[in-house]
């Protein structure tokens, strides 16, 4: 019997318990609403404008992005027309030292007296 008193105590504790902290969110969450309210309205004013202030916003905000945009396609070309310049100019300098090397090696073997090495071209100038 005394299990049964002891159950129904703590039910009716619980039931109490619960009743009153239901009662106090909703005061707690209606004055929140409330103070919410009234800071959201003034937030309301500085967050919403003028629908031609949005408009000339985006119109700006849509006129960087495409200078931004033709900036880069302008440096892109650039650094292309650049690297092609660069190879091309490497091109001309590797065959340049290819002719200069081969004429060199021509004249070698056109002047060499068969000894080696050649003693016209390494000799010591005193």
């Amino acid at each position: 019997m005394a299990w049964r008193q002891l159950f129904l105590i703590s039910c009716l504790s619980a039931v109490v318990l619960l009743s009153i902290l239901r009662e106090g969110t909703a005061v707690s969450v209606g004055t929140r609403r409330l103070a919410g309210q009234e800071v959201q309205e003034g937030v309301e004013e500085k967050i919403f404008m003028q629908e031609s202030d949005a408009l000339n916003f985006l119109k700006k905000r849509a006129e960087k992005r495409l200078k931004l945009q033709a900036d880069e396609l302008w440096r892109e070309h650039h650094e292309e027309q650049r690297n092609e310049f660069e190879n091309f100019v490497e091109e001309q300098n590797d065959e340049h030292a290819e002719r200069s090397r081969e004429a060199t090696e021509q004249w070698r073997q056109w002047h060499n007296d068969g000894l080696y090495p050649s003693h016209l071209y390494n000799r010591r100038h005193i």
